[in-house]
């Protein structure tokens, strides 16, 4: 029998060592699964389940599976009409996946590149459908708007305040339901709003932004905000709040699509046509709105919170075509047009 020496006794994991090292794993699981929400995890699990089901029906292993495999998958699918999002989404899920057992993810590799380098340049040669962007909700049609409302109910004064705050703040829909009494600071300029967690604050570490107050004004968001919270008795909890049929508030907040149907309604009210806005035009309108009135770039982004300048920048490009053209003082009359045309 081979001898036992000190140092494998040493080495040799008791039952409390046993135990703390099981804990610690189920502590390493748990902290991983919170670095994506249960929307990714839920996406990734859909992705990876059709990518087995596929390898399935060819008769390929899943896992580990080969660049070729993965390679013949993504080709499928595209030929199925994915989107190249869709094939995108699929090769994270088949990565976590192969890392999450301990394999080499195949997902990277150039066999699996090449072929979505080939898929994305076929897509672009080819005239494509593009779905028309919500209509943005500029100053003057937003004023339109919440003029359609009463200034008693508290369903109406709820109302103002959602389209108000809304534009004001720049948020998406998402975040403005989702906002609470306390997320709300007053100052002597506006609010401060913080918004938990967002689209671009996954970690949820908290974004702050301003609703600038307009004293004497009918739209003034601040002003339209307070009331409600007053009128409703709202002290703590969701600011805006599912409404019952007779009146009496509720405890939830609102749903995104409530947003978008009160946006369509107070827009066809208008007169506008309602089928051109979305639950992303407050959004868009402030900010098409603060380029139209050049409002300096860097507010912007600090307001929209977009990670990317550029998409802030592509709205004052918008707005700015035709300032200082470069082409402004060319085919101008010349002194022989003048005289031709009697001048």
């Amino acid at each position: 029998m081979a001898s036992v020496t000190p140092s494998d006794i040493a080495l040799a994991p008791n039952a409390a060592a046993l135990v703390k090292r099981d804990a610690a794993m189920e502590a390493a699981k748990r902290y991983a699964g919170k670095a994506r929400s249960e929307n990714t995890w839920r996406g990734y699990r859909a992705a990876w389940a059709r990518f087995c089901e596929w390898c399935d029906e060819v008769h390929l292993d899943a896992l580990p599976a080969t660049p070729q495999t993965v390679s013949m998958f993504i080709a499928a699918e595209a030929d199925k009409g994915r989107a190249t999002a869709t094939l995108e989404h699929r090769l994270a899920a088949i990565r976590l996946a192969h890392l999450g057992a301990g394999h080499a993810s195949p997902h990277n590799t150039l066999a699996v590149l090449e072929v979505l380098k080939g898929i994305r340049r076929e897509r672009r040669d080819r005239p494509r459908f593009q779905r028309r962007p919500a209509a943005p909700a500029i100053d003057e049609e937003l004023q339109a708007m919440v003029n359609t409302l009463g200034t008693f109910t508290p369903r109406d004064l709820r109302d103002r305040a959602l389209l108000l705050y809304g534009f004001a703040t720049a948020l998406r829909c998402s975040e403005l339901v989702r906002l609470q009494v306390a997320d709300i600071e007053a100052r002597e300029q506006g609010d401060v709003v913080t918004i938990g967690h967002s689209k671009g604050d996954q970690e949820g570490t908290g974004q702050v932004v301003a609703a600038l107050a307009v004293p004497g004004s009918p739209h003034c968001p601040v002003t339209a905000l307070q009331r409600w919270l007053q009128v409703a008795g709202i002290q703590t909890g969701p600011l805006f709040r599912r409404i019952a049929r007779n009146g009496a508030v509720g405890e939830q907040h609102l749903s995104d699509k409530t947003v978008v149907r009160l946006i369509k309604r107070c827009a066809d009210q208008a007169g506008l046509d309602a089928t051109r806005y979305s639950g992303h035009s407050l959004r868009r309108g402030f900010l098409t709105s603060a380029a139209m009135n050049r409002a300096d770039v860097l507010k912007m982004v600090a307001q929209s919170r977009h990670a990317n300048i550029n998409t802030i920048l592509a709205y004052v490009d918008n707005q700015q075509l035709f300032d200082d053209h470069a082409g402004e003082h060319l085919l101008q009359p010349g002194v022989s047009d003048l005289i031709e045309n009697g001048a």
